[in-house]
């Protein structure tokens, strides 16, 4: 677990990182050194923020027009798994708190760009995935869907990360 804790970290970190790193690069109007704007500068998002403290990442990062926002997984607002068992619910669940995010930023699932989907069971994601269209109702995003071994919590059965592209 602690192992895992310390990949979360670091993995957030990194992205944040490179993330800033972009935004800095594309903010540049010419060869100078311009200062980043006041809508350039990274907003925090915290979704759970006592969780997200402790587990040492942020839920949503907003740059500009693009948004970036971290794996969702199924758990309370306590950080305790929920739905163990049940893939379907776990995506669902995982999708209603995407939701609260997107409506934050004034977004809806059309504006996501890129989703990500890791699973410690493809052969029942595969199975559960007709659940998807509900979500994306005009159009799917890109994105990669990845087995692994295992995810944050023994429990945790699927993580969903999402791009946003919020338009102006």
């Amino acid at each position: 677990m602690k192992k895992t804790i310390n990949q979360l970290v670091l993995m957030s970190g990194l992205f944040v990182f490179i993330f800033v790193a972009q935004s800095f690069q594309t903010s540049r109007s010419d060869s100078s050194m311009d200062a980043i704007s006041t809508s350039d500068k990274p907003e925090y998002f915290h979704l759970r923020p006592e969780i997200e403290n402790a587990y040492g990442y942020t839920h949503a990062v907003k740059i500009g027009n693009s948004l970036k926002v971290s794996g969702a997984v199924s758990m309370d607002d306590e950080g305790n798994p929920t739905a163990v068992g049940d893939i379907e619910q776990q995506m669902k669940n995982c999708y209603a708190d995407l939701e609260k995010i997107l409506n934050h930023y004034g977004c809806t699932f059309d504006d996501v760009v890129v989703e990500n989907i890791f699973t410690t069971n493809m052969n029942l994601m595969l199975e559960k995935s007709g659940y998807r269209a509900e979500i994306y109702k005009n159009h799917f995003p890109t994105g990669s869907w990845l087995g692994v071994t295992e995810l944050a919590l023994p429990e945790f059965m699927v993580e969903i990360e999402l791009e946003v592209h919020i338009s102006k």
